[in-house]
């Protein structure tokens, strides 16, 4: 029996050597699996070849002054009084309509056309004979006055004068403001320079936006003829969003183009902040002047603006050193200390900001280890390689 028991004690130990073996691989191959897992999601090497081939640059955080902005949509808008229609002070037809169209510019007190009714003759007729009655009325006043001085006339005869000249010049004033309403000047009115056309005069000077009358046509006071729009208190009518009114401040700077017609930036100023709530587009209306160079003047014309909130300094970095990626933005930083072989690249989460002359404010979610420097040139190569897989490195 003893001669078995030897070989069997050999045969079991070479079993647990070889097992103990085994896990010790097996290990090892978790722990360097680890390791390169860990470097796969965050650490990236590039060798020093690599660095110099894509001109890789390393630097900090620069310190400038970047102003926030509320993005906006709108129009060029104008004021109710920059708006006017020319009506017809009476019924009448047209006639002797000068040649305007769509977009002329017209003075005020500049003829447009004509206004033709027999009415006229009869009113000017009217004035005329009322006037006539008026003064041989005022003189019979005087006559009886006279005469009542002398004690030689009758009380009640001088009141009579007194009561007809005082119902003619009612009447008279009554014609005279009619015929100054209608356009036609009494001052000089007499028998021989009746007319039986009145003029109609621009009120305002401006742009025609609608012309609705021609030589001919019968018109009637109710029915515009002519809208003109003066561009002299132009304004920008911008719409803002409920989650942005707060920051809106009257004074602010606005900066806007007009798309349809240029890409030229104009410039203008946050006038009034709105008081009503458009329910339907969550937004407030924000008016702003206009300064320095105008665009043309078109009405209604819609523009993108941006109204700026404030000029403070901040942290900032290139736009192509910050990467994106889900939703979140991050950059890549490097060691400072020297390897002749490769260098190690960490990835580090941030916040953006404001953007401006091609630099975004930037505020780091991560920490920042010491000793390291931030990638501000070839950022996205360091990000191509993390998705390729690591480079093969030495330890």
């Amino acid at each position: 029996m003893k001669t078995y028991i030897k070989p069997i004690f050999s045969v079991l130990f070479l079993f647990f050597i070889m097992i103990s073996c085994k896990k010790e691989v097996n290990t090892k191959q978790a722990v360097q699996n680890k390791e390169h897992e860990h470097h796969g999601n965050k650490n990236i090497h590039l060798t020093k070849n690599q660095i110099k081939t894509i001109d890789l640059k390393l630097g900090d955080f620069t310190k400038i002054k970047i102003n926030a902005f509320v993005k906006a949509t709108g129009l060029l808008g104008l004021p109710p009084n920059a708006y006017s229609s020319v009506n017809a002070k009476y019924e009448g037809i047209i006639s002797g309509h000068k040649k305007f169209i769509e977009g002329d510019f017209i003075k005020k007190g500049e003829i447009i056309a004509y206004l033709e009714n027999p009415d006229f003759i009869v009113k000017q007729q009217d004035f005329l004979k009322t006037k006539a009655e008026l003064e041989l009325q005022e003189i019979e006043v005087t006559r009886q006055q006279e005469l009542m001085d002398a004690n030689a006339g009758i009380s009640k005869n001088l009141q009579t004068a007194k009561a007809k000249a005082a119902i003619l010049k009612a009447e008279y004033m009554g014609i005279t403001q009619q015929l100054n309403y209608l356009g036609i000047a009494t001052k000089n009115l007499n028998p021989t320079n009746i007319s039986q056309q009145i003029p109609i005069i621009a009120p305002m000077s401006g742009y025609i936006t609608k012309i609705n009358m021609h030589n001919g046509i019968f018109v009637m006071p109710n029915v515009s003829l002519m809208e003109i729009v003066a561009n002299d208190h132009l304004h920008l009518e911008l719409d803002v969003y409920e989650k942005d009114i707060d920051k809106i401040k009257v004074g602010q700077q606005i900066s806007y183009t007009t798309p349809a017609i240029n890409n030229i930036q104009y410039k203008g100023e946050v006038s009034v902040i709105g008081k009503e709530f458009n329910g339907t587009a969550k937004t407030v209306r924000v008016h702003g002047h206009l300064e320095d160079y105008k665009p043309i003047f078109i009405k209604d014309l819609f523009i993108n603006a941006k109204i700026w909130l404030n000029d403070k300094t901040v942290n900032a970095l290139p736009e192509s050193a910050i990467l994106k990626e889900n939703g979140s933005h991050f950059i890549y930083v490097a060691s400072t200390h020297k390897n002749d072989k490769e260098t190690e690249f960490l990835k580090i989460n941030v916040k953006t900001g404001a953007t401006n002359n091609g630099f975004t404010e930037v505020s780091p979610v991560d920490e920042i280890p010491e000793n390291m420097q931030i990638v501000i040139d070839g950022a996205y190569y360091v990000y191509a390689q993390s998705k390729n897989g690591e480079l093969s490195h030495e330890h």
